[in-house]
């Protein structure tokens, strides 16, 4: 097996800034949206709009800033994935951080938030970066021109 080269570890490193900068990013949209829309909605109709809409922008972030990517509409339907990934990441370790670690429950849903990044990384890069196995012969698979990495416009 050959050990990656310093500039495929750096492009990675560069990947995964990128990552964090889009849910940061994601985090201020949502909570901006839920604060928007709460004086004319109920606070759960809110909040569920206000994630809805950030959703969709993570997904346009993800795809074109952070790994580069064409959105199709099978990643943006496979896309909530992660975000089902990360609740439930979240809610074990918050769970398991304080029944069993016996952390704070005012602390451990931001060391649960924290441990489950690199598994939404993970979702959201098999779901949104095109792989070349050599099995495709269609044509519209990894690698063609549907769905090739592009250099990013926001980047």
């Amino acid at each position: 097996m050959e050990a990656a080269s310093p500039a495929a570890g750096r492009g990675r490193l560069a990947e995964i800034f990128r990552f964090a900068l889009v849910g940061g990013v994601n985090t201020g949209t949502f909570f901006g949206c839920y604060l928007l829309l709460h004086p004319w909605m109920p606070y759960f109709a809110a909040y569920s709009l206000a994630f809805v809409l950030s959703m969709i922008g993570s997904f346009f972030l993800n795809t074109y800033f952070t790994y580069r990517t064409r959105p199709t509409w099978k990643k943006f339907a496979l896309f909530p994935l992660t975000n089902v990934t990360n609740y439930l990441v979240q809610s074990v370790g918050l769970y398991a951080l304080v029944t069993w670690a016996g952390m704070d429950d005012r602390i451990a849903p931001l060391v649960a938030a924290v441990v489950a990044i690199p598994f939404t990384y993970l979702i959201s890069q098999r779901i949104l970066v095109p792989r070349n196995n050599g099995q495709d012969t269609d044509g519209s698979g990894p690698g063609s021109e549907t769905d090739e990495r592009q250099p990013s416009r926001l980047a």
